[in-house]
């Protein structure tokens, strides 16, 4: 069987928000590191997997993420977590995947100017 190339959809800061702020149960996943998240992050809970160690998290990652749940996925800029969606849908099989186009650097112009732009 080949590998899905399915991939996360795209969303916009401010489109997530208002689903956040309509009350649907969505995942919000954070993928930067420790330093990027110290510096900058949202008012809503996440889920922390920072790629660099993902030897750390990826046993439990059933656990962790619910795959009945929308995921939205956030990186700085988009790319990071762009990938990790792919990953996510390609090779775990989650169904509703959402990119979080621009990142919390999008998020910072269009949401909440109070987050720090790095």
């Amino acid at each position: 069987m080949a590998p899905s190339s399915a991939s996360p959809e795209p969303i916009t800061a401010l489109a997530l928000q208002q689903r956040l702020e309509a009350g649907e149960a969505i995942q919000i996943v954070d993928v930067r590191e420790d330093d990027e998240l110290a510096l900058a992050r949202l008012a809503h809970p996440v889920l922390h997997l920072p790629l660099s160690r993902s030897q750390e998290w990826l046993a439990t990652l059933e656990q962790r993420l619910d795959r009945d749940r929308p995921v939205a996925v956030l990186c700085h800029a988009g790319v990071r977590s762009w990938h990790f969606g792919c990953w996510l849908m390609q090779e775990h099989g989650y169904g509703a995947v959402w990119n979080v186009q621009g990142g919390i650097d999008a998020w910072s112009v269009a949401v909440d100017p109070s987050v720090p732009r790095y």
